[in-house]
């Protein structure tokens, strides 16, 4: 059986199961947005940490680290390029309408015409295309940056496709609690976050502490979202 299982390549494959699944509730029937958000910050949750697990195995041959850097990009590219832009679709064939608030239900979306459907489905495959393009330029930089330096790269050209793990939960947060319809808010930070892939924007790499100081961001917007779906829809 071809590929690598140890430790250090498991918390990519998690993620890429967690996007996966996440793109597949989406997409399934009237879709389900909010509950694919807590598979994308799940996988931002494994990408935190994928990196760091690795290094751990100082007896990793050259091949093995070859594919753990190749693997790592394409489930990124499905966990924050396509998962958030299947997130968007989501949201535009579906929405949540409230009665009693928290007692809300899923209906679909026909108040939407068909131009501004055509333009926001262009925006959300853009933004994956976005994502794409940056993966593979940052591989392609970091491999030559690899021959003449080593080391940790120290800064990112273009942001992250990582952050979109913490940028999406946060408009859906406010589309839950505000109860109105932010499905243009959420297209149009597909295409600034989208554009920002490709600048040359250089951004410093976090360091642990702001790595943690996200994930706890992260972890209390989950529990928010939870809060909503679990707690309050039971009272």
């Amino acid at each position: 059986m071809i590929g690598f299982y140890d430790y250090t390549v498991v918390l990519t494959y998690l993620s890429m199961l967690s996007a996966t699944t996440g793109i597949v509730l989406c997409l399934n029937d009237i879709g389900h947005p909010y509950l694919g958000m807590f598979f994308l910050m799940f996988c931002g949750l494994c990408d935190a940490f994928d990196g760091k697990v690795a290094r751990t195995k100082k007896d990793r041959t050259d091949q093995m680290k070859r594919f753990g850097v190749q693997i790592d990009s394409l489930s990124d590219l499905v966990a924050f390029g396509l998962l958030p832009a299947c997130i968007g679709i989501a949201m535009l064939r579906s929405s949540i309408e409230f009665s009693i608030f928290p007692d809300f239900k899923f209906l679909h979306l026909a108040d939407k015409s068909a131009t501004i459907k055509v333009i926001l489905t262009a925006i959300a495959v853009l933004y994956a295309l976005a994502a794409m393009i940056r993966l593979a330029y940052f591989n392609v930089l970091e491999e030559e940056r690899q021959k003449k330096e080593g080391g940790e790269n120290k800064m990112f050209v273009g942001l992250p496709v990582t952050s979109a793990a913490l940028v999406f939960p946060t408009i859906l947060l406010v589309h839950i609690f505000s109860s109105a319809d932010l499905t243009l808010l959420y297209f149009m930070f597909l295409a600034i976050v989208g554009a920002l892939f490709v600048s040359s924007v250089q951004i410093k790499k976090p360091s642990t502490k702001h790595i943690l100081i996200m994930i706890l961001i992260g972890l209390m917007e989950a529990l928010a979202l939870a809060w909503v779906f679990v707690v309050m829809k039971k009272q």
